[in-house]
């Protein structure tokens, strides 16, 4: 089935990425106002800058996402869970965390499934005070996964349901990949979405992501991305794009 995409649509697929542990508060200005110029959907951060971004983007429709156990996910479940809490309590909208990788490949999937479970239902409590979704987003890290370790992890997935699981954290051996993001889609179940993240920094590259059924894409290139459709729009006289 195709899905028709404006402009508009495609930079509300953006996470607009800025990660970097040396990052400023000019910085975090810069990504918040590339964020409302291009009208993506959320700014991802560092759990820590979540008060300053949503200080940044307050009343306004542009998410502030934190990153939870970042880059490495090697944090007990109480304490990805409280920084959870901690990044909602601060102003984040939405949540990203890396599995713990050395209990994947342990093959400990009670403890997976109870990490999983811990920060999914966290968001789920704040979605319930807000009355407005609080999306839980699970960073698989792929490229360190075998094909087994996937599947068992969208299986987890399927029966938790986060509202997304995402590919990578970009910080590690290698980024999304189409056939990632396909295996995912097929294997996490209808209620749970995909988000494709890491080493993305070409329209073809993006739409290829969204082809393979991504919904969500994590970039740091985010406007130059846009700047690429704009330009292809432009050209070929588009109004929207078929994927």
């Amino acid at each position: 089935m195709t899905k028709r995409y404006t402009l508009d649509d495609f930079a509300r697929l953006f996470d607009h990425t800025n990660l970097q542990p040396d990052a400023t508060d000019a910085d975090m200005r810069k990504l918040c106002d590339e964020a409302l110029e291009n009208h993506f959907c959320m700014v991802a951060i560092n759990s820590g800058q979540s008060a300053r971004c949503h200080a940044m983007l307050e009343g306004t429709d542009i998410h502030v996402g934190a990153a939870i156990g970042f880059p490495l996910g090697q944090t007990s479940i109480a304490c990805k869970t409280f920084e959870t809490k901690d990044a909602l309590a601060a102003g984040a909208d939405e949540i990203d965390y890396v599995v713990n990788l050395t209990e994947v490949k342990e093959g400990n999937w009670a403890y997976v499934t109870e990490e999983m479970r811990s920060i999914v239902d966290a968001c789920r409590e704040e979605t319930d005070r807000r009355s407005v979704l609080v999306p839980s987003k699970v960073i698989f890290e792929n490229c360190l996964l075998t094909h087994d370790e996937k599947l068992k992890l969208c299986e987890i997935a399927r029966e938790v349901e986060p509202t997304f699981v995402k590919t990578s954290t970009g910080f590690s051996t290698g980024g999304a990949t189409v056939d990632d993001v396909r295996l995912m889609r097929e294997n996490v179940g209808p209620n749970v979405k995909v988000k494709a993240a890491g080493k993305i920094r070409d329209a073809e590259t993006m739409l290829a992501m969204v082809a393979a059924g991504a919904e969500r894409i994590g970039a740091r290139a985010s406007v130059a991305i846009m700047d690429e459709l704009r330009q292809r729009f432009a050209a070929e006289g588009l109004d929207y794009l078929e994927i």
